[in-house]
């Protein structure tokens, strides 16, 4: 017998043009969703599969990762099967009465198609399972507090990479610079020296990587760690359903195929090739070096959707001169070792 019969219809098999002409001819609407919880899975593969094969059925689509330390999740759901999605999960006791942030805007095409992964984490930390306990998290604050804490003085943290704060962030936070979860947690204990008595406050997109970072500092001996519940996705709910005051400038990144949900409608970021006012987030057209940066319509037109006149030339090669050309460690050399746009060009760094 087959070992992995019964398994083949666990991943999906369309090509991008496919899935894309198949969501752009749906006829319903679709709600785009995020949450996470911490919680010890005994077997992550088995609940992987079994999650996969529910929310197939569901007609779901989107990216979650599962791990033994418990799930995170960013996808949608069609409107019809909404609460069908919601009464599976939580009736499963792991995911039991699991809050959800809705998106702010949602076209329904956030996701393209249905991915989960078993990871060994849910938020890569780098360091070992005993090094810290992630269930020893800091307060949790809603908008209203948030606005008040801020307002009083306390030290705001972005817990984002340094391109999701670039597009929008809270008012006098201190923003890092990594590119990764873990190379940001020792650059915020390092920025927090001595600050172990102030009060902390913390907030990322949804507030998974604040729950990490919480207990993270609260280990290393701060006495008043504080986070944004639900993260700026619910803190823009809560202010708008409480008519309270915003104190986020700009847009909320996020990891989908929209890339940004606007939260204040300001513009604070620039377009990396030209300067102008500009927050869309764009993977450089060739495939070979996919730079995530800003870029305005001028300027995509200007350089054909790519980063660098290097990469223009590239993109108007043929397709087996540019498969050629991504082959051995010399193309992964020369077009990944800038990972940062202003790494690449410096002399437009803001």
């Amino acid at each position: 017998m087959d070992p992995n019969a019964g398994k083949k219809n666990l991943v999906n098999r369309y090509s991008r043009e496919e899935l894309e002409a198949r969501l752009m001819a749906e006829d319903f609407k679709r709600i785009t969703v995020s949450f996470y919880r911490y919680v010890i899975l005994d077997d992550p593969q088995a609940m992987r599969d079994r999650l996969y094969q529910e929310w197939t059925e569901l007609n779901c689509l989107g990216r979650i990762y599962v791990a033994r330390e418990g799930i995170n999740a960013q996808m949608n759901v069609p409107e019809q099967n909404w609460e069908q999605f919601v009464k599976e999960l939580h009736a499963k006791e792991e995911f039991k009465d699991i809050p959800f942030k809705i998106a702010v805007e949602d076209d329904g095409k956030s996701f393209l198609k249905l991915v989960i992964k078993v990871r060994d984490r849910i938020v890569a930390d780098g360091l070992a399972d005993d090094h810290y306990d992630v269930t020893n998290v800091g307060t949790h604050l809603d908008a209203e507090s948030w606005n008040q804490a801020l307002e009083e003085g306390a030290i705001v943290v972005d817990m984002r990479n340094h391109y999701e704060s670039e597009i929008g962030h809270f008012e006098n936070s201190i923003l890092p610079q990594a590119e990764t979860f873990r190379e940001e947690l020792p650059e915020v204990l390092e920025k927090l020296k001595g600050k172990e008595s102030d009060k902390i406050l913390l907030y990322c997109t949804g507030g998974i990587r604040c729950e990490k970072t919480s207990a993270f500092l609260k280990h290393h001996g701060f006495t008043d760690v504080n986070q944004l519940h639900g993260g700026i996705i619910d803190y823009a709910r809560q202010i708008k359903t409480k008519e309270l005051p915003n104190k986020f400038h700009g847009k909320n990144f996020v990891f989908d195929e929209r890339l940004g949900e606007s939260i204040s409608h300001e513009v604070i970021s620039h377009c990396h090739q030209c300067g102008e006012p500009c927050d869309v987030h764009v993977n450089c057209a060739n495939v070979a070096c996919n730079l995530l940066f800003i870029q305005c319509p001028t300027c995509a037109e200007k350089y054909d959707k790519c980063c660098s006149e290097e990469c223009m030339e590239v993109q108007h090669l043929s397709a087996e001169e540019q498969k050629e050309l991504r082959k051995g460690k010399k193309s992964q050399k020369r077009f990944h070792s800038h990972r940062r746009w202003g790494d690449l060009h410096p002399e437009t760094k803001s």
